[in-house]
């Protein structure tokens, strides 16, 4: 054949790379700079609005912090007649129930973990972790129809009266035990709370359990450690931090609980240093009065009090995922 023209030449070429590639590359680098600048302005947004809430907040509550100051905090008196208000009785009552509550799911949390990751046969660790998780999708207002219904007549009639009198007479601690037995109050509310707060400690103990080297409970199994010794020497110290941030992810939560609580706590803004007597914390007395707010100080107060508990489950919160950051830098410096 003879030799080809200069044009067919030119087709047989191969095309250009830079006139396929480039404008590809553009729009990729123009996307992908959009999408930067769109995530970032979405992470910036939610800082503005945490933000917002507060200062918000802290503008409709500046009423009651004008007029009480400091001492709002731990004044007791809550008298709309007179337009007199003081935190104090809800502060206490949402700090007390919240420790009961983890006083009593951080150990039924860790044993549901252990049982999960080092004990359970196969067939039994996705029932019992998927029955663990159901009680996170139960609404709150069940919870707190079981609890008026059901849990608080069995402590009235049962718990209650055993409690009072084996350790309401005790040197020490009687006092937190002391008095008639009622059935609702602060003591059926950290039961309440400590149910609802299960899940989410269990969940994040049972996936740091799991992140535990195998080889390290080899080991000490082989030295012949029990496994309530590997848990105790080996599994916690390594998790430590971990579970130490489950717990006050927990303790945020029980902290902004509102509806279970308000059926079973009384809703009494009385003081009392027992747990066994009604009382009151900041979320059930704004969602009880909230309506009844009929006065700008009574609703600048309600405000103030919102405030306080967004300034408590705000420092909970920071400083459960700073303990979780911590765990992850360390996993990262390991590996």
């Amino acid at each position: 054949m003879g030799a080809l023209t200069e044009v067919e030449k030119k087709l047989e070429e191969p095309p250009d790379r830079a006139f396929l590639v480039t404008p590809i590359k553009r729009r990729d680098r123009f996307f992908d700079a959009l999408f930067r600048r769109t995530t970032m302005a979405l992470a910036v947004f939610s800082l503005v609005l945490v933000a917002a809430i507060a200062l918000s907040l802290l503008w409709e509550g500046r009423l009651a912090f004008k007029k009480f100051g400091l001492p709002f905090l731990w004044t007791s008196v809550w008298n709309p007649v007179t337009d007199q208000y003081g935190a104090w009785v809800a502060i206490y009552g949402t700090v007390v129930a919240s420790l009961i509550a983890i006083v009593i799911a951080v150990p039924v949390s860790f044993g549901i973990s252990l049982f999960i990751t080092e004990l359970a046969p196969l067939w039994l660790k996705r029932p019992v972790s998927d029955a663990i998780e159901l009680l996170a999708a139960i609404p709150s207002v069940i919870f707190g129809m079981w609890g008026l219904f059901v849990l608080a007549p069995l402590m009235a009639l049962d718990i209650e009266p055993w409690i009072s009198a084996h350790l309401g007479a005790l040197p020490l601690l009687g006092f937190l035990f002391s008095g008639p037995p009622m059935g609702i109050g602060m003591l059926t509310a950290g039961i309440i709370l400590a149910i609802m707060i299960i899940p989410i400690i269990s969940s994040v103990m049972r996936e740091v359990f799991s992140l535990t080297p195998v080889l390290l409970k080899e080991s000490a199994f082989g030295l012949g450690a029990t496994t309530w010794e590997v848990a105790k020497s080996v599994v916690l110290p390594y998790t430590r931090a971990a579970v130490s941030g489950a717990i006050f992810l927990g303790l945020g939560r029980a902290l902004g609980e509102t509806m279970a609580v308000t059926f079973v706590i009384g809703n009494a803004h009385d003081w009392s240093s027992s747990l066994l007597q009604p009382g009151t914390t900041i979320s059930a007395v704004l969602a009880n009065e909230f309506t009844e707010a009929t006065t700008p100080m009574y609703k600048s107060s309600l405000l103030a009090l919102g405030f306080i508990l967004f300034i408590l489950t705000f420092l909970v919160l920071v400083l459960a995922h700073y303990l979780l950051w911590r765990v992850e830098k360390q996993s990262g410096a390991n590996s």
